[in-house]
């Protein structure tokens, strides 16, 4: 059997950013510090946190008032920010950029009188935050068929906005559905799922064509790592995705000549090496990394998580 890894795969720069919001935030306010719904989508990242005195917490009455506060990588609703800047409470925002990029333009086109198509999954935190930044005039819409119950107030104006970790291909299909009923619908200047999702889908189609088998590294709840496993399915290729090296079946190597992996935008290199070391034991004789997009983007952190110099030792091996 042989091993071939999907380029590029595992984190991207909004995940890196988030983790190293809370690890500065531990290193340089001491614990606990306290976050609101999973700093990213995976178990390992989140119980590594936890053990370095991270609280995770869904409402905000469960920080104490003056506590240091990290809003999580999907963003959150305006009603929540307001919640915690009347409690008082230090916030440090970890909303993925090309999240927030999304909450401007729907803040931006509101003022102009717009009301919004959002393509996404209902109850995902990123759609939630999204759609909080409006008390109304904002439409989920989660497939085709949906399309056809949107009742806007008017069409005159009508924008679409989508969540950043969809299917690159299930949302085009959306798209071309609000097109087709709404022809004037203003859409983004720059699509709006994220250039690590799409690199990763690209990167499972190139990965699909020359494997029996595709594991996708990455967390239930992680949706970027779910449409991995659902796109390599389409494309006729057995997928499975496992939260660790544990979780791997013998049965499914079985007749399996190449095995292929990638890895959920959430979820670190080390469960992806991890994996692989399992798959040695049985029975995988050689390890390929695929050729794919080199990804260089990094984003800067927010203002006051400058570490001294003496405790840049800390954080270095939090890493």
């Amino acid at each position: 059997m042989d091993v071939l890894l999907a380029e590029p795969r595992g984190f991207c720069a909004g995940v890196d950013r988030a983790i190293e919001i809370v690890e500065r935030a531990l290193v340089k306010f001491g614990a606990p510090v306290y976050v609101r719904h999973e700093i990213v989508h995976n178990t390992f990242v989140v119980n590594a946190l936890k053990t370095r005195g991270a609280v995770f917490i869904e409402r905000l009455d469960e920080v104490p008032p003056g506590a240091t506060l990290v809003f999580s990588a999907h963003g959150v609703p305006k009603s929540v920010q307001e919640e915690a800047a009347a409690r008082g409470l230090h916030v440090f925002d970890a909303t993925c950029p090309l999240v927030t990029k999304v909450h401007v333009e729907v803040a931006k086109l509101h003022r102009e009188g717009y009301e919004f198509i959002m393509i996404g999954h209902k109850g995902h935190p990123e759609v939630e935050g999204t759609m909080g930044q409006l008390t109304g005039g904002i439409h989920l819409v989660e497939d085709v068929a949906g399309v056809a119950q949107v009742s806007p107030a008017q069409a005159e104006k009508l924008a679409v906005v989508t969540q950043t970790t969809l299917s690159v291909d299930d949302a085009a299909q959306i798209l071309d559905a609000i097109r087709a009923r709404f022809p004037s619908v203003r859409e983004p200047k720059q699509q709006d799922i994220c250039y690590a999702t799409q690199n990763r889908q690209d990167a499972v189609k190139l990965l699909a064509r020359q494997v029996d088998l595709v594991i996708v590294v990455g967390s239930p709840t992680s949706s970027n790592s779910n449409r991995l496993r659902e796109l390599a399915h389409k494309l006729g290729v057995p997928a499975y995705m496992v939260d660790g090296a544990d979780e791997l079946r013998a049965e499914w190597l079985r007749g399996k000549a190449r095995v292929g992996i990638t890895a959920g935008a959430s979820a670190p290199e080390s469960l992806v090496r991890q994996v692989v070391e399992r798959l040695r034991t049985l029975g995988a004789l050689s390890v390929q990394t695929l050729r794919g997009i080199e990804e260089s983007v990094k984003f800067p952190l927010p203002k006051g998580l400058k570490l001294p110099e003496h405790a840049q030792g800390a954080w270095e091996h939090l890493r």
